[in-house]
């Protein structure tokens, strides 16, 4: 059972892309929040793919990964706009891909058609970079709970090193229900990242007692200070 107790602040500041999304977020948002990344020493940012070649200069020589979105946040370009999106970003710096499937598609009952998407994307960055990571996001909010398990099944077949739960636009974000469902249903070897609507430790925690190991949040600052206050460090 992980607590506060029992997590140290690196096991904890590892957990989380500080994300950096949102349309009106400026360059000047990009600097302020890649120096919050470093200073709290999280595992990596998530910006939008125009900021991918800025913040890949500032955490130069950094621990902090750098991470991006593709076919942000309705899934809907088409599979050459994804791949190019993909080896844009790898291009510019990322390493960490947060891929929205094609979830009208998913609901359309086209499952070969949405794994064959993934995988192509996956494939064609890979070839470029064999390091980058990709996460694949369902957009939970969207989708019924047999939905999810298929979307799961999917991106582990595609390649995929992550599952993860939300982009934070639609009308609900991670619910732990789906975190315990998206853990059942790949294999162990695959990982779990929870997103929208987490602001709090308590959240957190009981994230991670769901065997979700990485979490989206733009409210990280807020939640490892409460931490660190909870710890008295």
């Amino acid at each position: 059972m992980i607590s506060v107790e029992t997590l140290s602040y690196q096991q904890l500041a590892k957990v989380f892309d500080h994300a950096i999304l949102k349309p009106e977020q400026t360059k000047d948002d990009v600097v302020t929040g890649c120096e919050l990344a470093k200073k709290y020493d999280v595992k990596s940012v998530c910006v939008k793919p125009c900021d991918v070649k800025q913040a890949s200069e500032l955490l130069a020589g950094s621990d902090v990964l750098v991470g991006t979105v593709i076919s942000f946040p309705h899934g809907n370009s088409p599979t050459s706009a994804k791949v190019a999106e993909s080896l844009q970003a790898v291009e510019d710096g990322a390493i960490e891909l947060d891929v929205v499937l094609n979830i009208g598609h998913l609901k359309s009952g086209s499952h070969d058609e949405v794994e064959n998407e993934l995988r192509e994307v996956i494939t064609k960055s890979k070839a470029k970079n064999p390091k980058v990571i990709f996460k694949i996001i369902f957009e939970n909010a969207y989708l019924t709970k047999e939905e999810i398990a298929t979307a799961c099944k999917i991106s582990e077949r595609a390649g995929a090193e992550f599952v993860k739960t939300s982009t934070g636009f639609a009308k609900s974000g991670h619910t732990i229900e789906d975190l315990k469902l998206m853990r059942q249903n790949v294999s162990s070897h695959i990982e779990v990242k929870a997103s929208g609507g987490i602001k709090t430790l308590d959240q957190v925690v009981a994230i991670l007692n769901t065997g979700t190991t990485r979490c989206g949040s733009s409210s990280t600052d807020q939640i490892l200070e409460e931490f660190k206050k909870a710890k008295g460090l």
